[in-house]
């Protein structure tokens, strides 16, 4: 399966604050204009979960070792070759391929973010099982939505029960092109359910990055409006990293909330809106490359911000234009960019 290339601008929603595309990200980044993007805030597939009800080729792996005698498990494809061969980000055969998927992907809207930008992934862990069950949508180990079997090879630090710590490869992969890493937000979702293991502790957190641009020289610069972190902490600066985060905490409790048209994933509210208000100004534009549903859109557009989204599963794109259509039905703008209900 070859996955589609050419975005679809939403022309329904009648507003230009929202603009969602469907596309792959890969070839939607590229298309950005230069320095027009405040904040790049997402949560991208993670790695072996769910499919999301897309098609994708279990026998890549093979494919891709039998063109080269030479290569061997861990050689990692581009992404271009990976998806027109039928792959599907979060579903690659080794989690390697998948940060170096991910990375390449995000690198990609490196120049059309500013340079006093920010960049917030959100990103799950899990752990390895060489037999694992992929689920075509729904939470992990809830619900009775239908689900596959798939094997994974052994190797490395792929071994049975071992936590794969992908975030903090991730946030190394991302280190390693220059993104500065300035924290690693900690969220934690204490309705987590009980799972039936009892061997070790329930994984009830998430990891939620922040990265700014590391400038040709000297200390990176960006746009932080921390009054919005910690309530009459500063005014709005574009900060300095020889300053101080004095009030202000790396992890955020908040409940993980039920999903919306189909998508069992949705970020909570809560969860995003001082990430946007901190990291983009008003009047700014924030930038989902796997918006889903549009829930980072919406959030942004009520908070006097532009949003653009990608998503390449149409249901999913066709959901994120009907909920930014009901969000800018309820928004009114006056003159200074302001938003009110």
């Amino acid at each position: 399966m070859t996955q589609s290339t050419r975005p679809e601008q939403n022309k329904s929603s009648g507003d230009a604050r929202i603009k969602v595309h469907r596309g792959d990200a890969y070839d939607l980044m590229a298309d950005l204009s230069s320095e027009s993007i405040d904040l790049l805030i997402t949560s991208p597939p993670y790695w072996g979960l769910r499919s999301y009800g897309q098609e994708h080729n279990e026998d890549i792996l093979k494919e891709w070792l039998a063109e080269d005698d030479s290569r061997v498990q861990t050689d990692v494809p581009s992404y271009d070759w990976y998806r027109k061969h039928g792959g599907v980000l979060g579903l690659e055969p080794l989690p390697e391929w998948y940060i170096s998927h991910l990375v390449e992907i995000l690198q990609r809207g490196a120049a059309a973010l500013k340079p006093q930008g920010s960049m917030w992934i959100n990103i799950g862990d899990t752990y390895f099982a060489r037999w694992s069950s992929i689920r075509h949508d729904g939470r992990q180990g809830l619900g009775d939505n239908p689900r596959s079997r798939r094997r994974t090879p052994m190797g490395g630090f792929r071994q049975e029960k071992q936590l794969l710590l992908i975030p903090a490869r991730f946030a190394i992969a991302m280190q390693d092109l220059r993104w500065i890493l300035r924290n690693d937000l900690i969220w934690h979702k204490p309705n987590v359910p009980p799972r039936p293991e009892k061997d070790r502790l329930r994984l009830t957190h998430e990891h939620f990055f922040h990265f700014v641009k590391r400038p040709k020289e000297g200390r990176a610069k960006y746009y932080y409006d921390f009054e919005e972190v910690d309530s009459g902490a500063q005014d709005v600066v574009y900060y300095d990293l020889e300053e101080a985060e004095e009030g202000a905490c790396d992890v955020v409790k908040t409940h993980a909330r039920s999903g919306s048209d189909g998508h069992s994933a949705t970020f909570p509210t809560d969860l995003i809106k001082p990430r946007i208000l901190t990291s983009c100004p008003s009047g700014g534009t924030v930038l989902d490359p796997f918006c889903g549903t549009g829930r980072s859109l919406s959030v942004a557009a009520s908070s006097g911000r532009n949003a653009i989204g990608f998503e390449l599963h149409e249901p999913f794109q066709k959901a994120a234009v009907k909920n930014a259509a009901a969000a800018l039905g309820q928004l009114t703008f006056d003159g200074t960019g302001e938003v009110g209900a």
